[in-house]
């Protein structure tokens, strides 16, 4: 095998192919060469694997004063992805040996999303978890439901509420009222708006019944947004809970008047100081007229 190299039809000069082997043997031992002594030069820049890691650890806490302190500019966070520190970021960094650090800056941010609310305007905006309604609400507005959901039992919470009895949908009857529960087994919130328009009410740990003895647990409460929001826990002198006849319901006693009293046609009530709740009248006057009444479970 022969190559010419020249012009024209006859070649000034043939090489055969022992000499074409060795000029390109020469040329890749050239090359290789250049590239040992190239990584050769790089290698030099670390003296040991020790040093490399020191290095590396000096980088990351270099990195991360920069940042916390807010000394890199604008662009530079901005190139990274990375702003001045703030109590609730937390910082993982690795470095390995022989690589780079790795900075990676976690945001840790707790917001309360608000849920949609049915008796609640869609163009309002709230920070507050609000539950989910099932049904309209003649009575709880969007501040009820901030103040309630934040004193419930946590077994209840998270769940949508359901409207069990209403006044406007039922009528006003409180045999009506037991037999809408007969086949609930779970707590229930009963919500009284008054003539006097005050909202209160009472939380009960079972759902009202006609009953021989008082029931409930501790988890019962009373509470009025009258004038202003307050809520009575068991006080632990009794368990004069509730108390269910066909011709009254009651809530708390002890040796006195009821905490919340109502009658069998769920229009008049009465609400007096008891030793279960230890609990100021929720109403206005110890004496009030129903306008509405509503009883809400959690499904």
């Amino acid at each position: 095998m022969y190559l010419a190299v020249g012009e024209g039809e006859k070649p000034s000069v043939f090489l055969n192919q022992t000499i074409f082997g060795k000029i390109f043997l020469f040329c890749r031992v050239f090359a290789k060469t250049k590239v040992q002594l190239k990584c050769e030069t790089r290698a030099e820049r670390w003296t040991s694997e020790e040093e490399k890691h020191c290095i590396n650890r000096l980088k990351v806490q270099n990195t991360l004063r920069k940042f916390s302190t807010g000394g890199a500019t604008a662009d530079q966070r901005e190139s990274v992805n990375m702003r001045p520190l703030q109590q609730s970021i937390k910082i993982l960094y690795y470095a390995n040996k022989s690589e780079e650090p790795f900075v990676e800056i976690i945001t840790v941010k707790q917001e309360k999303k608000r849920r949609p609310s049915v008796c609640s305007s869609a163009d309002s905006e709230s920070d507050d978890l609000l539950p989910v309604l099932t049904d309209h609400s003649q009575i709880l507005k969007e501040h009820h439901l901030e103040q309630l959901m934040n004193h419930i039992p946590a077994r209840t919470q998270g769940y949508p509420w359901k409207l069990v009895y209403s006044t406007a949908e039922h009528g006003t009857s409180l045999t009506t009222l037991y037999r809408q529960m007969r086949e609930l087994d779970r707590p229930v919130l009963m919500v009284i708006r008054d003539t006097d328009k005050q909202v209160f009410g009472a939380f009960s740990s079972d759902p009202f019944k006609v009953s021989s003895y008082c029931y409930g647990t501790g988890e019962t409460f009373l509470y009025s947004f009258s004038p202003e929001f307050q809520i009575f826990r068991w006080s632990g002198e009794n368990s004069y809970f509730v108390r269910g006849f066909l011709d009254s319901l009651q809530m708390g006693g002890g040796g006195g008047p009821f905490g919340l009293w109502l009658d069998s046609d769920l229009y008049r009530g009465s609400s007096y100081s008891c030793n279960t709740f230890s609990n100021r009248p929720l109403s206005l006057h110890h004496d009030f007229i129903v306008q509405d009444l509503e009883v809400w479970s959690f499904v």
